[in-house]
């Protein structure tokens, strides 16, 4: 509306006698040209409904219906200005703006809260703008209706994972391989920019037709006739004062656009590879402050609309400053493994291995591949969970060694049961130095698992030798 209002392009609409008018553009007339399914060439039967009224007595309402409610459709009936396609994404996009926009509050300046999406975030259940909570962590909470009503907060989410997400679309947004992209989104914009002067130029064609046939009928009236001629006289200069201001408006915005280029300037291309290559760098380093990267978020985010679809998925729409929009689904924390949506099948699996054998470490491995994560984590699953679950269960697995087996090496308990001698005997004389052997950087010893070094210790414990070094070179002192 704003577009047809700026530019002076008005609408065709029939007044109450059936005839055609030129009228200026309304609200309510680009909502009814965009909600009619005949531009899509279809013939539709049952719009509406007769809402009956709740006080006797009155006439019944018309109320529309949805789109899948319609009595009869028939497509492909008349010829069609947009496909059957795009009139459905027309439907869902203004479905989508009832319920983003109704409420428009002003976005507020970044500040150094750690919620990065503070002042642009709205509600997808009722439309209300979401307001920031840090007690107990950081979330995003629609508590409007709330404060207004006094009804229960509509939802509240937690904020890290969303912003984290938001956070990499927009990094990926302005990377060098969405230069390509801006340059078709220019051409579309000025292509749609083209179809609106054309639409100009018609219009001007037909103000001077209704110039000149004000003009004619003017010419073909009686002089004595003086009522007649003065009413016609005055629809022709009206006609001929309206067809100056559209072309003086004509030729004003054609000189002002002239000999736009339809792609993205070599100047402008080379300033967002730049930034591009930069901006990663320049959002993870610590001394950019949250103020900062919540100005840089929103050079190019209009909006994030946000839905709780379950009761660890949220569904996150980002409108960008154009008007498109990016859809992403969050995973989101949640304080029990009963909360998960797969919990009960995830619970049997960990069973399942855990009788099988497996360790804690690799019951969690093999689940994470499977598509499970923890309470608190959004894309693993922890091996505390798995213990935690293991043990509700009364299930018990053989501990796994701390360190892994070294090929033809024994550790101390191993050459302890080996020797049949005491550990701490052994623990003594490497104290005493008395055996000099690998040490590994975690601190375990090693001794070699050969002939030679178990003889060696054998005539250490019976005294016959004072030193045994089982290092590199072994040889005894």
């Amino acid at each position: 509306m704003r577009a047809f209002v700026g530019r002076g392009l008005a609408l065709p609409r029939l007044d109450r006698h059936g005839d055609l008018r030129w009228q200026p553009a309304t609200v309510s007339a680009v909502t009814a040209i965009l909600k009619n399914p005949a531009y899509a060439g279809a013939f539709v039967y049952g719009r509406t409904w007769q809402k009956p009224s709740e006080i006797p007595g009155e006439r019944p309402q018309k109320s529309p219906r949805r789109g899948t409610d319609w009595r009869i459709v028939v497509r492909e009936k008349y010829p069609a200005y947009i496909d059957w396609e795009t009139f459905e994404k027309i439907q869902a996009m203004l479905r989508d703006n009832r319920a983003e926009y109704q409420h428009i509050k002003s976005r507020g300046i970044p500040r150094d809260g750690a919620a990065l999406l503070h002042g642009i975030t709205y509600c997808g259940e009722c439309g209300h703008k979401m307001a920031v909570r840090y007690k107990g962590g950081s979330q995003y909470v629609c508590n409007h209706l709330k404060i207004q009503r006094g009804a229960p907060e509509c939802q509240n989410l937690r904020a890290a994972p969303i912003d984290a997400q938001v956070a990499a679309a927009f990094l990926e947004a302005v990377a060098p391989a969405e230069i390509d992209a801006l340059s078709k989104a220019r051409k579309t914009h000025l292509q749609s920019e083209r179809a609106l002067r054309h639409a100009e130029e018609q219009q001007v064609e037909r103000l001077r037709y209704q110039a000149a046939l004000a003009e004619r009928q003017f010419n073909r009236t009686d002089p004595d006739n003086r009522l007649v001629t003065g009413e016609l006289e005055r629809r022709w200069e009206a006609a001929l004062s309206e067809l100056r201001r559209a072309e003086e408006a004509l030729a004003q915005r054609t000189m002002h656009k002239s000999n736009e280029p339809l792609g993205v300037p070599h100047d402008l291309r080379a300033k967002v590879i730049a930034l591009g290559n930069r901006l990663p760098a320049l959002w993870d380093n610590p001394a950019t402050r949250r103020d900062h990267r919540k100005a840089l978020l929103r050079c190019l985010i209009e909006k994030v609309v946000m839905r709780r679809c379950a009761r660890d998925k949220a569904e996150v729409r980002i409108v960008w400053r154009g008007g498109a929009t990016t859809e992403l689904v969050v995973t989101l924390p949640v304080n029990a493994v009963a909360a998960l949506p797969r919990h009960k099948e995830m619970v049997e699996r960990i069973c399942a291995l855990a009788r099988d054998g497996a360790y804690d470490d690799e019951i969690a491995r093999i689940l994470t591949q499977e598509g499970h994560h923890s309470p608190w984590e959004a894309d693993k699953v922890l091996p505390i969970t798995v213990r935690r679950i293991r043990l509700k269960h009364r299930l018990k697995v053989r501990h796994r060694t701390r360190w892994p087996a070294v090929a033809d090496h024994l550790t101390v308990t191993q050459l302890a049961q080996r020797l049949r001698i005491p550990v701490k005997w052994i623990y003594v004389q490497l104290k005493r130095e008395s055996i000099l052997t690998t040490r590994e950087a975690s601190g375990r010893f090693l001794f070699p698992d050969n002939t030679n070094a178990l003889q060696a210790i054998r005539s250490l414990r019976n005294h016959h030798i004072a030193k045994i070094d089982l290092r590199e070179d072994h040889h005894e002192k």
